[in-house]
């Protein structure tokens, strides 16, 4: 990259190109390149302003041996030609002298008598150069922590000087003081000490971030956790994946562990393996690992050592193999740096940490709680045991036995069973029963096909289930079940009806109709071909009969299907009641209530829902409850009663803590309750809702509705101002192998990403944002079915890349947007855009900017036009009176007063004044105020001015609008003391 440099002025470019890049090899490999560029010129200067860039490159690059090198050559030019050195340049020499101590501290092979020497020669410089010795007394101090000897003095020398000009920041100064009084133990004075770093009053380079991941245990230990919590996200994200930041990674790591979080740490863990291999630093390396080995140990300790981790690169790695590893690393480490100390201090301190018992059994650190089940390998947990579970029997016949009869109820203790039987099945010593009552094996592996098959249909993997029940009814006829062999083949009739069609979406619900219907004749002839059934057997076609035509009026609910689904409801209900099958009666009620719904009888619906309800209380089953208290909920969500849904939805997820988690929807419940906590006002309590579910369905490996509940999670705790909380769940998700290997579907990958972005410029981190925003918005230009997502992705992008300043890639990105609205128009979205546009450059440039600005402007009035001749409506402010306030506005910014008012005036003209219940009346009063403020302050029409002024309080204050008169009312004030 730097060969080509042939003047100083591009070295100088090719400096501040590469000052603007993420510290790593990039930067430092470049920045020796650019040393080497710069001894080709005979004037010393650039090589002073090279080596700057080098050393800096090495420091904050975590590669401490390099640093002193640089700076050596740094002085020798000072020494030999001191003149080339202007006053900024002596001063950052200066101020490098505490980086090199910095550097020197950190390398174990470097002899205590050699850091002393290098503090002589500071104190001497400094002496010499007539300079404050603060900064020296701080080196000490720092020397003495480091190695734990005369501490207390040493900080009094320092701490009780005055601060100079070449004094550390105020910010790692406090952090300092702070870790001073943490070494001492005083807990409450170093949070005390921390306040103004904590509160963001005091930052620098490597502030707050360094001091937050000290902070956090002390705050677990003053019982502040919401803090500790809040301070671990946003001080995460502020050092992941730096190498000179690994050691604040490290107690990042230690918190997880000591909080009951130690799946995070894992996470965070595999977010950073980097670290394993970047850090150069001996001393930093130490630091990171001692917090790596607590989080290891801690994961060990609570059984899960065989659990797959990141480490080193060049093999795999499990928790336990790790932290041997680790330990042994770090152990070394210590005992170097203590040989080179002359004291136990750096192993003392890691055996301190390394003995800390958990500070809190569980603290829930993120919106996505996980446990160290979550994060292993094996397929998704099984439900945890119910409250209610059935002993599953000892003996193998008593087994299949009590699994059939569980299964014939439609209890959900039947899936237990037959997961248990699958176990024992499929081992190689497996020997069945020669037991009458059992049957043959043939029929078992028939019965765990059904059971598997339903499994599959109740995630929607159609095409699974119709080839298991077709599976499941061969064996069964083989096993001469034709009642079950009937039944299976039903299933899969059904079952099959239901795999999505390539068919265009009208086109889709038609075939699917048919479908259903040819499945309805085909179950009814099989039904009445089938002799032998039992009840429970005969009960189940007729539910499956219902069932069929209750599907086909959910695909086209069309009023000529809804009597059919009445009919086969009430006979199943018959048939039931002859043969007291409360659990297909409950059936035969829920379709009915149901089938009202759907056809739009909400009050019919609730009536048969209270009437099943009374009845499942008397005589259950049990395990329907749930489920109707959930569709009963659904309704009064229907009828707009959010409180009476919150309560039937509340009692149903508590119902179904009773049963096997696997057997329950508590994923729609979850989903449920967070839209009625939604209408309630409690968005809080939503989230919380919103992150059960999608956790539920992850672990049901449902992951794309997992993906898309937590998508809508992101965006409410966004909405909620919870920055760091959507950036926490989203950095989680996006991590997810699925993920980041692609699998995942790439407009869902993108919505997460988009939302990542937006949570990032809403946290003021905009250098990530808008790298985030220029690659969805490159990735999106290749969405040809979906311009207007590209339109919306590239008009944001373009926004943020103004506030940045960069208006060529601004008006590249606007351009984008534009091309993209052509093919899907988005009038309102990208007026806004380019009247913001127009804003930002006239903002920034003035007057030198104002061609440009206009011309973002002159774009938005052709959108403007578009919308009108398309009879397009803004949901917002008018395009047009909104455009003639951003053309005042931009003119004002750029000194044309005379051009900015009659714009004003247009606007004025365009708004006209607003009535007693206009909700165009701040609108309005704005557009008065910066007119009354060009003519008043910049054109010095005072007179004029306050006429317009008063005359807007007057007719505002008429109207109602008071509080709109409010900014009038001072600048009129404003005018007259000037006058």
């Amino acid at each position: 990259m730097p060969t080509a440099i042939q003047t100083t002025d591009e070295l100088y470019q090719a400096l501040q190109d590469n000052d603007e890049r993420p510290y790593g090899r990039t930067r430092t490999v470049t920045a020796e390149e650019l040393v080497d560029a710069a001894e080709q010129f005979e004037e010393p200067v650039p090589l002073v302003h090279a080596l700057l860039e080098l050393q800096e490159a090495y420091t904050y690059g975590s590669e401490p041996r390099k640093s002193p090198v640089v700076f050596a050559r740094l002085l020798t030019l000072f020494d030999e030609q001191p003149d080339v050195f202007d006053e900024r340049l002596r001063h950052m020499l200066f101020w490098r002298f505490k980086w090199v101590g910095h550097a020197l501290r950190q390398l174990p092979e470097i002899p205590l008598a050699s850091l002393r020497q290098w503090l002589t020669e500071m104190r001497d410089r400094y002496e010499k150069a007539g300079l404050g010795l603060q900064p020296y007394y701080g080196q000490a101090y720092q020397l003495a922590a480091h190695v734990g000897e005369d501490t207390a003095l040493a900080y009094e020398l320092w701490a009780g000087r005055t601060r100079t000009r070449l004094s550390d920041c105020e910010a790692c100064e406090i952090c300092e003081r702070a870790l001073f009084h943490l070494a001492a133990g005083d807990d409450e004075r170093a949070l005390r000490t921390w306040e103004p770093v904590l509160n963001g009053k005091e930052s620098c380079q490597e502030e707050p971030a360094r001091s937050l991941s000290y902070a956090l245990l002390p705050l677990l230990r003053t019982q502040h956790a919401d803090r500790a919590r809040e301070l671990h996200l946003a001080g995460y994200r502020a050092c992941r994946r730096n190498p000179s930041m690994s050691g604040e990674v490290g107690r990042h790591l230690e918190f997880c562990a000591l909080t009951g979080n130690e799946a995070r740490g894992l996470e965070l863990l595999a977010e950073n393996r980097n670290l394993f291999d970047e850090v150069d630093s001996p001393l930093d390396q130490l630091d990171f690992l001692t917090g790596v080995e607590v989080l290891l140990q801690r994961v060990e300790h609570l059984g899960h050592g065989e659990l797959p981790t990141a480490g080193y690169a060049g093999r795999t790695w499990t928790v336990a193999a790790l932290r041997a590893e680790v330990r042994g690393r770090a152990d070394d480490l210590a005992a170097r740096f203590d040989a080179r100390n002359g004291t136990s201090t750096r192993t003392d301190r890691r055996r301190t940490r390394l003995d800390s018992a958990p500070l809190l059994d569980a603290l829930e650190l993120t919106l996505r709680t996980r446990s160290l089940d979550d994060v292993a390998p094996a397929a998704p947990v099984a439900a945890p045991a119910s409250r209610t579970t059935t002993a599953v029997p000892d003996t193998l016949p008593e087994l299949i036995l009590r699994a059939r009869e569980l299964d014939e109820q439609g209890h959900p203790e039947a899936q237990t069973c037959f997961a248990r039987l699958r176990t024992l099945v499929a081992a190689r010593d497996y020997d069945h029963p020669d037991d009458p009552a059992v049957g043959p094996l043939v029929r078992l592996r028939a019965d765990l096909l059904a059971d598997e098959a339903n499994r599959a249909g109740n995630k929607d993997d159609f095409a699974e289930a119709t080839a298991l029940h077709e599976e499941a009814a061969a064996l069964y006829e083989d096993a001469a079940e034709p009642g079950h062999a009937a039944f299976a083949r039903a299933c899969a009739l059904l079952a099959a009806a239901q795999i999505p069609g390539e068919e265009e979406k009208a086109d889709a619900a038609e075939a699917k109709a048919a479908a259903l219907t040819a499945v309805h004749a085909s179950v009814v002839r099989l039904h009445e071909e089938t002799t032998g059934l039992a009840p429970y057997q005969e009960a189940r076609l007729l539910r499956l009969r219902a069932t069929a035509l209750a599907l086909r009026l959910q695909t086209t609910p069309s009023e000529e299907h809804v009597a059919p689904v009445f009919a086969e409801a009430d006979l199943l209900q018959a048939f039931a009641t002859r043969h007291d099958l409360s659990g297909q009666i409950s059936g035969a009620l829920m379709l009915r209530a149901s089938t009202h719904a759907i056809s739009g009888d909400l009050p019919a619906a609730v009536t048969e829902i209270d009437a099943l309800l009374d009845r499942l209380k008397a005589h259950g089953p049990a395990w329907h409850l749930p489920r109707t208290l959930g569709l009963r909920g659904r309704l009064q969500l229907a009828l707009r009663e959010p409180q009476a849904a919150h309560a039937d939805l509340t009692e149903a997820l508590r119902l179904a803590a009773d049963w096997p988690a696997d057997t329950m929807d508590t994923t729609r419940l979850h989903g449920d309750l967070a839209e009625a906590c939604m209408h309630l006002g409690r968005p809080e309590e939503a989230l919380r809702h919103l992150t059960r579910s999608a956790e539920t369905d992850l672990r049901r490996g449902n992951r794309i509705d997992a993906f898309c509940t937590y998508s809508n999670a992101a965006q409410l705790s966004l909405d909620l101002d919870r920055v760091e909380d959507c950036i926490a769940l989203l950095d989680s998700l996006l991590a997810e192998p699925d993920v980041t290997s692609g699998e995942l579907d790439d407009r869902l990958a993108a919505q997460l990403r988009l939302t990542r972005a937006r949570a990032l410029r809403a946290g003021e981190d905009l250098k990530a944002a808008t790298a985030e925003f220029a690659a969805l918005a490159a990735e999106s230009a290749g969405w040809d079915d979906d311009p207007g997502s590209h339109a919306m992705i590239a008009a944001e992008t373009a926004v943020l890349l103004g506030e940045s300043g960069e208006f060529g890639r601004a008006r590249d990105a606007a351009d984008q947007a534009i091309a993209a609205h052509a093919r899907d128009p988005r009038y309102e979205l990208l007026s806004n855009c380019l009247r913001e546009l127009g804003r930002l450059q006239a903002q920034q440039q003035g007057a030198e900017g104002l061609a440009d600005a206009r011309a973002f402007l002159a774009d938005a009035g052709r959108v403007a036009d578009e919308a009108r001749a398309a009879g397009y409506e803004a949901r917002g402010r008018s395009l047009d009176s909104a455009l003639a306030y951003e053309h005042g506005r931009v003119s004002a910014y750029a000194g044309a007063y005379e051009d900015a008012l009659a714009a004003l005036e247009k606007a004025l003209a365009l708004l006209g004044e607003p009535g007693p219940e206009d909700d165009r009346a701040g609108e309005w009063a704005e557009c008065v105020r910066l007119a009354g403020a060009v003519e008043g302050l910049y054109l010095k029409r005072t007179a004029p001015a306050l006429v317009r002024l008063d005359a807007a309080v007057a007719h505002l204050t008429a109207t109602g609008h008071t509080e709109e008169t409010e900014t009038l009312t001072s600048l009129a004030a404003r005018l007259r003391d000037e006058e």
